[in-house]
C-alpha cells in the first residue's frame, strides 16, 4: 500500500467489462429492510460498463480483523464479481478532524471514483457536505441515517438483534452468573450492541451479571483501535468474576481476546467470524461472534450501482435479512445452538423485540 496524508491507499486496476445485475430499486421515502435473497432486477437500466469505486475505512482500515475487513471483503467480491474498473482505498487516522475525513472524500470524488462508500458514522457529516458539493457522484455511508440527500445511501444494521442471540450465548455459557460487554467508544450505535447484548443475557438467567465498560468517549475514536485498552478492560471484568466477555471494539478486540486466553475465559467476537480473523493464538477463546454483514451491504450496494439501481435513503440488514447473525466456527456454542435459534426465530417473527438503547 502507498501512503499519502489522507490515509493507506490501494488501487486495483481490473479489465473493464460489462457489468450484470442489480438490486432491486425502491423509493427512499422511509427505511427500506433488506431483502434474504440477491437476485437481480429485470427492470434495471443497461448495466455501467467498469465502475471505479472509492471505498474510505474508518480507523483501523483493511487488517483491523473486524469492522473494516468486513466492508474489504464486500469491495473485494465486488472487484471478482462486478468487473470494477479501478478501486482506492483510503483509510482514516486516529484523531483526525472532520475536514481531514471531508478532504478524503472530496479527492476521491475529485478523481472521478464513483461510487464512493464511507464505512463508519464518524464520517456523517462529511459525507452529507462532499455529496452536496459532488450532485453526480453517489455515496453510501455504513452505521449512519444522519447523512441524507439525494445521492446518498444509508447501510444500517439491527446491531442489538444479533447482539441479543450473542447475549443469550454468554449466559448459557457462563459457570458464574457473570459476563462483561466492552464497547469502543461510548456512542449511541455501540449502545445498541450493549443493550441487545444485556437483554439477551438476562433472558436466559434474568439475575445474571452484566459489566459494562466503554473506552473512550467522543470525540476520541481511538477505542475502536486501541488493544491495550480492549485487554485492561477485559481483564478487569475477568479479574471481577466474568468468565464471557463480548466487544464492540473493532481493532480493541483484539486485546480482549488475549485477556479472555489469560485468564481461561470466553470471549465473544464482532462483526467479523473472528474465530478465523483474529490471531492465531487467541482464535480457541472466541466462542462465538456477532456477524454485521457489512460486505453483504457494501457488495449490494456496488451491485445496485453497477445495475443502475442504487435508492437513496436507508436500508436495514436485521435478522430476518440476514444482515446480522451468530457464527459456530470452532463448535463451541453446537451445544446450544439449538436454543439460539429458538431465540432467534422469536425475534424474526416479532413475538421478542429487543431494546435498541439501555435503559
Amino acid at each position: 500500500m502507498l501512503q499519502n496524508r489522507f490515509g493507506k491507499l490501494a488501487a486495483t486496476a481490473l479489465a473493464g467489462s460489462m457489468l450484470m445485475g442489480a438490486a432491486a430499486c425502491g423509493g427512499s421515502e422511509g427505511p427500506t429492510t433488506a431483502k434474504p435473497a440477491d437476485g437481480a432486477s429485470s427492470s434495471a437500466p443497461e448495466a455501467s460498463k467498469g465502475a471505479k469505486v472509492g471505498l474510505a475505512y474508518d480507523i483501523g482500515g483493511r487488517g483491523d480483523q473486524s469492522f473494516n475487513d468486513a466492508a474489504a471483503a464486500g469491495l473485494d467480491k465486488a472487484k471478482t464479481e462486478l468487473g470494477l474498473a479501478e478501486t482506492k482505498e483510503l483509510e482514516a487516522d486516529n484523531g483526525e478532524t472532520e475536514a481531514a475525513k471531508e478532504e478524503r472524500l472530496r479527492l476521491l470524488a475529485g478523481d472521478g471514483f464513483n461510487p464512493i462508500v464511507a464505512i463508519g458514522f464518524a464520517y456523517s457529516g462529511p459525507v452529507k457536505k462532499v455529496a452536496a458539493e459532488f450532485p453526480d457522484t453517489k455515496f453510501a455511508i455504513v452505521d449512519d441515517a444522519a447523512a441524507a440527500g439525494p445521492n446518498i445511501s444509508n447501510l444500517l444494521f439491527a446491531e442489538h438483534e444479533g447482539s441479543f442471540i450473542v447475549g443469550a450465548a454468554a449466559a448459557l455459557k457462563s459457570k458464574k452468573g457473570h459476563v462483561g460487554f466492552v464497547g469502543g467508544v461510548d456512542v449511541p450505535l455501540i449502545k445498541k450492541f450493549e443493550a441487545g447484548f444485556a437483554a439477551g443475557a438476562k433472558a436466559v438467567k434474568s439475575d445474571i451479571k452484566v459489566d459494562v465498560k466503554y473506552l473512550t468517549q467522543p470525540p476520541d475514536f481511538g477505542g475502536f483501535n486501541d488493544p491495550a485498552k480492549g485487554k485492561t478492560a477485559a481483564e478487569g471484568m475477568f479479574d471481577a468474576g466474568a468468565d464471557v466477555v463480548y466487544h464492540a471494539a473493532g481493532g480493541s478486540g483484539s486485546g480482549v481476546f488475549e485477556a479472555a486466553k489469560a485468564a481461561k475465559g470466553l470471549a465473544i467476537g464482532v462483526d467479523s467470524d473472528q474465530a478465523k480473523t483474529a490471531a492465531a493464538d487467541v482464535q480457541s477463546v472466541v466462542m462465538t461472534s456477532m456477524l454485521k454483514k457489512v460486505d453483504v451491504a457494501v457488495f449490494d450496494f456496488l451491485k445496485s450501482f453497477t445495475g443502475g439501481g442504487v435508492k437513496a435513503g436507508p436500508t436495514v440488514y436485521d435478522l430476518k435479512a440476514g444482515g446480522v447473525d451468530y457464527s459456530t466456527t470452532g463448535g463451541q456454542v453446537d451445544d446450544i445452538k439449538a436454543k439460539l435459534d429458538e431465540y432467534k426465530q422469536k425475534i424474526i417473527s416479532g413475538e421478542t423485540t429487543v431494546p435498541d438503547k439501555t435503559s
